[in-house]
């Protein structure tokens, strides 16, 4: 199956109707999230690059034909007006890295009615599940105060992809390696790793383990030293790594237990023989809650593996994002269901100081401390900027960082900025809902 068919049944119904009524027009649609999960102060803009490749390479094929009349129930001939249907429309988005507040477009789809709906699924799907991760992990990254970070999250992510995206979101924010083999071969980020209590088990000894594994790796050794008890696997530690004179770079896992209190244990144990070069890392269901206490108990901690609650951004797994028709041919349309209301038109978001974002409509000048947010991506079906890597991500999202209220920056109880609507946005809006609530047709909005 192609990932054309990576969509819900309702986007197949809705583009036969449109076509079938000749509704072929350009459509604007807008990707926001409605409002920030309560622990969030900030969300951090991913899942574009994903996005632009499926738009990129979106045709549809007679292959994808006969698999849509198989689910429907119909015959082939019914549905070959979708046949060689491509993304030939424009986007613009936010870059990867950069914050986002709530209400604030994402991304924003200009195409023909009918492939702007086809694509709605897939777009959400990318954008919504990679910045909740990447939201989470850059909370991780503020928690750690500067101490590196590693992605320990493959065995327990939503499937392979999942922690192949979740590597690489984590290099986007800050983090210093991942364990995940493939991503760190793929995309160039340093690959990180130790042993597991099974491989510690096989040995007759925890000594004999350390010194097996020191014999088949000749750099920095990292041995896992909770196996059995913890303070005697640090000596055990200790004492191999001394004798092979294998200090310098080496390292310490603690992997359960009270880990503050462990790790000063075994600094006091590592620095008494003779061994202040090697470092102690963390894991073991960490997240940036466990972070930022441990950080801020003083704990000796030099490094910390994070893994299966950044994985799944357990405290906040999913955001209330939606992909919502802003305008189509020229008319400006909103959404006026209680609670989800939208605003009409194309936008732009212009970021100010302090984070006093205004969003306003695509056409009117930004404020004169403002500049906007969303740039052009795609035209025409066609990329207009090269593929973005995580390192030039991570400098947009230390920028942004660094200007974010320290209120926003709280691991507990966070405060959001709020973006407020310009004036004219404000008005365009309130003529869209008095024109619907009289029944009277909306007038097509402002040339572009």
């Amino acid at each position: 199956m192609s990932r054309v068919t990576t969509t819900d049944l309702y986007e197949v119904t809705m583009a036969m109707s449109y076509l079938r009524e000749g509704m072929d027009r350009p459509a604007t649609f807008s990707l926001f999230v409605r409002a920030l999960p309560p622990a969030r102060g900030f969300l951090v803009a991913a899942g574009l690059e994903d996005a632009l490749d499926f738009l990129s390479d979106y045709r549809i094929t007679a292959q994808d034909v006969q698999d849509f009349a198989a689910v429907l129930n119909r015959p082939a001939e019914d549905l070959a007006p979708l046949l060689g249907l491509r993304f030939t429309g424009g986007v613009r988005a936010v870059p990867e890295g950069r914050l986002v507040l709530a209400g604030e477009p994402l991304l924003e789809v200009t195409a023909p009615l009918p492939i702007a709906q086809l694509v709605e699924t897939y777009l959400l799907n990318q954008l919504s599940h990679q910045t909740a991760i990447a939201s989470k992990a850059a909370r991780c990254v503020i928690a750690a105060a500067g101490h590196p970070l590693v992605d320990f999250s493959l065995r327990r992510t939503h499937g392979p992809q999942v922690g192949f995206h979740i590597a690489r979101l984590g290099a986007l924010v800050g983090f210093a390696g991942t364990s995940n083999v493939l991503a760190a071969a793929e995309l160039g980020i340093p690959a990180v790793g130790t042993m597991a209590h099974s491989y510690v088990e096989a040995f007759p000894s925890e000594e004999e383990a350390f010194r097996a594994f020191a014999r088949a790796h000749l750099g920095p050794l990292t041995f896992l030293v909770d196996t059995y008890d913890t303070e005697r696997g640090v000596r055990t530690a200790a004492r191999v790594l001394r004798d092979l004179d294998r200090g310098p770079g080496s390292a310490v896992r603690l992997d359960s237990g009270d880990l503050g209190r462990l790790a000063a244990r075994a600094r006091e144990i590592l620095d008494t023989a003779g061994l202040p070069g090697v470092r102690i890392v963390a894991s073991g269901g960490l997240d940036e809650y466990a972070v930022d206490r441990l950080v801020r108990a003083g704990a000796p901690i030099d490094v910390y593996a994070v893994g299966t609650r950044v994985g799944v951004a357990a405290d906040a797994p999913y955001l209330d994002s939606a992909y919502k028709l802003v305008e189509y041919d020229g008319r400006p349309v909103m959404k006026l269901s209680s609670a989800k209301v939208t605003a009409p038109a194309p936008k732009q978001v212009h970021r100010r100081p302090g984070y006093a974002d205004v969003i306003g409509l695509l056409e009117e000048p930004p404020p004169a401390d403002g500049h906007p947010l969303l740039e052009t991506v795609m035209r025409d079906g066609r990329r207009v900027t090269p593929r973005g890597s995580p390192a030039e991500a991570r400098a947009r999202f230390l920028t942004d960082l660094a200007q974010l209220p320290a209120e926003a920056r709280r691991i507990t109880d966070p405060v959001a900025p709020r973006a407020r609507v310009s004036d004219r946005l404000a008005a365009l809006t309130d003529r869209v809902r008095r024109d619907l609530e009289t029944g009277t047709r909306p007038p097509p909005g402002p040339p572009r």
